[in-house]
């Protein structure tokens, strides 16, 4: 009776952790962003360098996340995450008393590799969860690692302002303590007869081919300063990445399951998740530099860092509503359907920027309808994917879904960097800068939706007449 006593009482705590855990690595992750100009003030560095305190967790992240997918895949999948959030513990710990900007720098690095935690929390909810319960819980878990940016960034700049650059990442040290008691408390460990074979040479071709493709999208400066190296890295990215695959094809034990990968459903969703990643990310990044930059430009609205960090709270608190709508949605209509309203939602909010922008609170109403559509997009990812995925293979399966919404994400803030760079002169880009980005991320979208509409179609031309 206590046995079972337990067991209840772990199954009510689970899903509260697992989306607490969520939440928190994606706060932690976004720190970087509001805090580099402060980083750059205490530790005397450039912007440029002050930048990697932000590049260099979404490098590990990116790196650690296919991995961490297949070590989750086998029967240490409790004590993958529990050393994981320990060393994000530590790395929150080096961001609060650095003796220099070297150990700042590695205590991001250590932060950055619970960003790869989101694949493995939705492995425990599929493995520990009803049916009934499971598919909303790892939608919510999906929402939640994209919505802490809109909770991260405003506590950020609020704690900055008020006590310095040190508060700030001793939220983060707290919030990590918090997320490993709550992880040790409740995550159980998975069920017998998992395998734990890892592909280390493949791993390391996929880790090298990524970090080069990143460094590629995300470092614009290099393609001024170094254009040689950046030409280089795409090239060098390609290689190791065709090396992988060639790899995993012929691997016994390969880090993920390209096989998964040639199904249309999955194919299918990982191309949208690519394309609808780069709108995403552009449309954020956009708004948040927008409404910071001085009237004196001629557009703007010259806000602090917190303030601009507040444009970004109903993009979290509409996400989440999003992606508790899906469930309730998802009786009514095929998964590939209600991807193409969350693109519509996203598509709809980059059109509003790109038209109509010279009221402040037109910022909040572009942000809420993006944070809804990210929500409803993104809750529905994992539906799509994992109804034809074995449940063995779901952190390996959503992981590469991670990878690939990651490198979406980079490509669509390193695309709206390049576009308001070619309109910039002396100091502030033209406004118009800001409508060409805008009409490029609804292109991307337009494109997204496009492609979800086929899935939908393909899929309802395999029903059983």
């Amino acid at each position: 009776m206590t046995g079972t006593a337990n067991e209840s009482r772990q199954g009510r705590l689970l899903v509260p952790a697992l989306v607490f855990v969520a939440l928190v690595v994606a706060v932690v992750g976004s720190l970087g962003a509001p805090l580099i100009t402060a980083v750059a003030g205490e530790f005397g560095v450039s912007l440029a360098a002050a930048q990697w305190t932000l590049t260099a967790p979404l490098l590990v992240g990116a790196v650690a996340t296919p991995v961490l997918g297949r070590l989750g895949a086998g029967p240490r999948r409790r004590q993958v995450i529990l050393v994981t959030l320990a060393v994000v513990v530590a790395g929150s710990l080096l961001t609060v008393v650095p003796p220099s900007f070297g150990w700042l720098l590695a205590g991001r690095v250590g932060q950055g590799a619970g960003l790869a935690l989101a694949a493995l929390l939705m492995g425990v909810a599929r493995d520990h969860l009803p049916r009934q319960r499971s598919g909303a819980a790892i939608s919510l878990l999906s929402v939640a690692s994209i919505a802490g940016i809109g909770i991260g960034y405003p506590l950020a700049g609020l704690l900055t302002q008020v006590s310095g650059l040190r508060a700030a990442y001793g939220l983060g040290l707290l919030l990590t303590a918090a997320a490993l008691a709550a992880a040790w408390r409740a995550v159980p460990q998975p069920p017998p007869g998992r395998s734990a074979a890892v592909d280390v040479p493949g791993a390391a071709l996929l880790g090298a081919g990524l970090v080069a493709l990143s460094l590629a999208i995300g470092q614009t400066t290099l393609w001024i300063e170094h254009p040689v190296l950046a030409a280089a890295l795409p090239a060098a990215a390609a290689v190791l990445l065709a090396a992988w695959v060639r790899r995993e094809r012929r691997s016994a034990a390969p880090l993920v399951d390209l096989t998964l990968l040639r199904h249309p459903a999955v194919a299918g969703a990982n191309v949208t998740m690519f394309l609808g990643g780069i709108g995403m990310y552009l449309l954020l990044t956009l708004v948040t530099r927008y409404v910071q930059t001085p009237e004196a430009a001629g557009y703007g609205f010259g806000v602090d860092v917190f303030v601009a960090g507040l444009v970004l709270v109903p993009f979290s608190v509409l996400g989440f509503a999003g992606g508790k709508l899906v469930p309730w949605v998802r009786e009514r209509l095929q998964a590939p359907t209600v991807l193409a309203a969350g693109g519509g939602v996203v598509l709809a909010a980059l059109v509003v920027f790109a038209l109509a922008r010279g009221q402040f609170w037109l910022a909040f109403a572009v942000m809420g309808l993006l944070g809804l559509g990210v929500g409803v997009f993104s809750a529905a990812m994992p539906v799509a994917i994992l109804a034809v995925t074995p449940p063995e293979e779901t952190s390996s399966a959503m992981s590469f879904n991670q990878v690939v919404r990651s490198v979406g994400f980079s490509i669509g803030s390193a695309l709206g960097g390049l576009l308001l760079a070619a309109h910039t002169g002396a100091t502030f880009p033209a406004e118009a800068g800001y409508t060409t980005a805008a009409w490029a991320g609804a292109a991307a979208m337009a494109v997204t939706i496009v492609i979800t509409l086929v899935l939908r179609r393909a899929a309802k031309a395999r029903l059983p007449r």
